[in-house]
């Protein structure tokens, strides 16, 4: 069906082949699809159980790998170049993912045939696999892609790919052909978000299906060939029931976030890179009442929303020409229009904060964002930074004052160096006192030590506030029997 040329057009080993090795072909060809029609329809399964390493010990699968290598993708490489030479890719667009499948299934099938590779059954679903991806997914990224347990997959060029699983990175025996078929997968990737990546465009930010964030930087920026970098999110999204049970927070800890959501705080969840704020900004979003209507504004769309009236803006990058650009400070203004009660921004890290916080002076409490920094204290210096960055030329006790006055709480979440996340601190905006912004924690996280597998070991302290400054606001909301329990449980808890 497919087929531009027939079989004969595979190779010379297709015209030349002796008569009596036709026989052995033709057993492979019956016994081939018996023996592989069931992990092809679940083929990340499949894929899984023969090469994926063990998440225990990536190590053992390492070093089983690099002795047949060389061999595996000298035969890949020809057997792909046979199939792109025979299949019509047009028509092959046609069909639904299930159907391509089976149809490069047997073409494949038929070239390791007549080329009269050496494989065994194992190795030639694998090589099916693969190729599969490579024309239909997403290449060698596929069984990554597939496994829950990894958070970040780092692709430093084609030779070298980095997984971070349980908080550590550790290299992974995955690679890619060359540097151009790591590219033409890059834009596969960016190009169903409709951007694009290139020499003239060679950064670019876009997501895949399942919301998991990527960034890509292409040569001549990137010199050792394009690095590809992956946030996955998990396909189970994580509750704050969740987080309590990873030890993130603690029960009491968890309910209070709970009530700070519920009760419309203006929030910011301050952390750093990989600490998990997305994650947190997620979970808090769960205690949204359902009746309120939530725009969220985003660089990269992420953000997992279960309430049924949201509403999702994205930013653009400038086309071509370097026109059509849309901003985040664009998204924020223009959500002022679209009516709003809750206005999520999911990073902030410009001038858009200032229009964030006068959206939450003027009537649009139970906002939120994120912002990249290390300690409550010094998340207010970088929105004053930030703020200084639009060209807005106010007095910084005014700024001080705006900051105080939108802000109720801070969360900061923090990725400590045995690789577990923790929620460290939950502060609360008090007001200003001269020119200086008063802050106070409701709850903090210390570190007591170490085991013996290097694991930290800490714990979360009350600091004693029995009513904290959103007591009021709490009473509105008819949480203040609530919040008043779990604090008093947090306090017996440090006793």
């Amino acid at each position: 069906m497919f087929g531009k040329r027939g079989n004969e057009g595979f190779g010379k080993s297709g015209s030349v082949a002796p008569p009596p090795a036709a026989p052995a072909p033709a057993v492979a060809r019956s016994a081939a699809p018996e023996i592989l029609a069931e992990p092809m329809r679940d083929p990340v399964t499949q894929r899984q159980q023969i090469s994926s390493p063990p998440p225990l010990a990536p190590q053992s699968t390492a070093r089983k790998r690099p002795a047949r290598t060389e061999l595996y993708y000298d035969t890949k490489s020809q057997v792909f170049s046979a199939l792109i030479d025979t299949i019509d890719l047009s028509q092959l667009a046609k069909l639904d993912a299930e159907s391509a499948r089976e149809e490069i299934r047997d073409i494949v099938n038929d070239i390791i045939t007549i080329k009269n590779f050496a494989m065994s059954i194992s190795e030639q679903e694998e090589l099916l696999e693969d190729i599969c991806n490579d024309v239909l997914g997403y290449g060698p990224l596929e069984p990554l892609l597939a496994r829950d347990d990894i958070s970040d997959i780092m692709v430093n060029g084609a030779g070298q790919t980095f997984i971070e699983v349980a908080g550590k990175t550790i290299e992974s025996d995955i690679r890619f052909r060359d540097n151009s078929q790591l590219l033409s997968i890059c834009q596969r990737i960016v190009s169903q978000v409709g951007r694009r990546v290139d020499e003239s465009s060679p950064i670019c930010d876009a997501r895949l299906p399942d919301g998991s964030r990527v960034n890509v930087i292409a040569p001549p920026l990137a010199i050792d060939g394009p690095a590809l970098t992956i946030r996955k999110f998990k396909k189970d999204k994580l509750t704050l029931d969740q987080l309590v049970k990873f030890g993130a927070i603690t029960p009491e800890g968890a309910v209070l976030l709970q009530i700070i959501g519920r009760v419309r705080c203006n929030i910011v969840i301050s952390g750093g890179t990989g600490s998990g704020k997305t994650t947190l900004l997620n979970c808090l979003t769960n205690y949204i009442d359902r009746e309120e209507r939530v725009i969220t504004c985003e660089d990269t769309a992420e953000l997992q929303l279960q309430q049924p009236h949201v509403v999702r803006l994205e930013t653009r990058p400038p086309n071509i020409e370097g026109e059509g650009e849309i901003t985040m400070r664009d998204l924020v203004k223009n959500c002022l229009r679209m009516r709003p009660e809750r206005i999520i921004v999911g990073e902030v890290r410009g001038p858009e904060v200032f229009d964030l916080l006068q959206a939450m002076n003027t009537g649009h409490d139970g906002s939120m964002g994120t912002i990249h920094a290390n300690t409550p204290r010094e998340c207010l210096s970088r929105m004053e930074s930030m703020i200084a960055m639009g060209g807005y030329s106010l007095p910084a006790k005014t700024v001080r004052e705006i900051i105080s006055g939108s802000i109720d709480v801070i969360i900061q979440a923090a990725r400590l160096r045995d690789g577990s996340r923790r929620i460290t601190q939950i502060t609360e905006v008090m007001g200003m006192e001269g020119d200086v912004i008063i802050t106070q924690d409701l709850m903090r996280y210390e570190i007591d030590g170490e085991d013996a597998n290097g694991r930290l070991i800490g714990k979360h302290m009350a600091t004693g506030i029995m009513k904290p400054h959103f007591w009021d606001r709490a009473r509105y909301y008819n949480e203040e029997k609530r919040l008043s329990a779990a604090l008093d449980a947090m306090e017996k808890t440090k006793d």
